[in-house]
């Protein structure tokens, strides 16, 4: 079983940044993709940034291109979410994510690890 930790959480006011960070613990495998997820409240968990095993493949929700960053560091089995430009509606709790399948990580699947997330908020 894989256990996932993340920190860098909290209160930043509109135009601020903040850094995101996720550890991977427990079992291992040969490769993996890592993402992040976020969850809004009253709204359902919604897909924000991947990254793959080898750093070549990485995806962006349309929301947060051009302001957050993903990145990987394999040997720490971490990844991290640079947010920048943050605005009130990246409010939320944000979820690590990692599976050997970055297809089955970007769409969510429950089948997934996951973290117990880490709460972002951004004041007008």
């Amino acid at each position: 079983q894989v256990q996932l930790k993340e920190s860098g959480g909290g209160l930043v006011q509109a135009g601020g940044s903040l850094r995101l960070s996720c550890a991977a613990s427990g079992r291992t495998f040969s490769s993996y993709a890592m993402g992040w997820f976020r969850q809004a409240p009253g709204k359902e968990r919604e897909f924000v940034a991947s990254i793959s095993w080898s750093g070549g493949n990485i995806y962006y929700a349309d929301s947060v291109k051009g302001r957050f960053t993903i990145s990987s560091d394999n040997a720490k089995r971490a990844v991290y979410l640079q947010m920048n430009s943050l605005i009130p509606e990246d409010t939320a709790v944000y979820y690590c994510a990692l599976d050997p399948s970055h297809s089955r990580l970007r769409i969510g699947a429950e089948s997934s690890s996951w973290g117990q997330g880490t709460a972002v908020t951004v004041s007008s």
